[in-house]
C-alpha cells in the first residue's frame, strides 16, 4: 500500500481511505438489499422502507464526509461502520 494520498482523499494514506469506504459501502450494499426485498414483498412495510432509505442516506452523507476526513476521522467512520454492518447482519 502506498503512503501517498490518493487525488479524491487528499488527506487520507490509501490504507485509511480504502478501510473507510469499503465500510461504508458495505452498510450502503446492505441497507440496498434490503430496500429490494421489502419493496419485492408481497405486501412492502412502506415504515420499514422509510427507516431503511433513512439509514441509507445517512451512510452516503458519510461516505461524502470522507472526501475531507483526516486519517482519525477516516478509522473512526471504518470502525463506527464496521459495528454497525456486525449489528445489522445479527438476526
Amino acid at each position: 500500500m502506498s503512503d501517498t494520498p490518493s487525488p479524491g482523499f487528499p488527506g487520507l494514506e490509501g490504507g485509511q481511505e480504502q478501510a473507510a469506504e469499503e465500510a461504508v459501502q458495505e452498510v450502503i450494499n446492505w441497507y440496498n438489499i434490503q430496500l429490494l426485498e421489502e419493496r419485492r414483498a408481497p405486501v412492502p412495510d412502506e415504515g420499514r422502507i422509510e427507516e431503511l432509505k433513512a439509514g441509507r442516506e445517512g451512510a452516503l452523507a458519510d461516505g461524502a464526509q470522507l472526501a475531507t476526513a483526516d486519517p482519525e476521522e477516516a478509522d473512526q467512520i471504518a470502525a463506527v461502520y464496521a459495528a454497525r454492518l456486525k449489528e445489522l447482519k445479527e438476526p
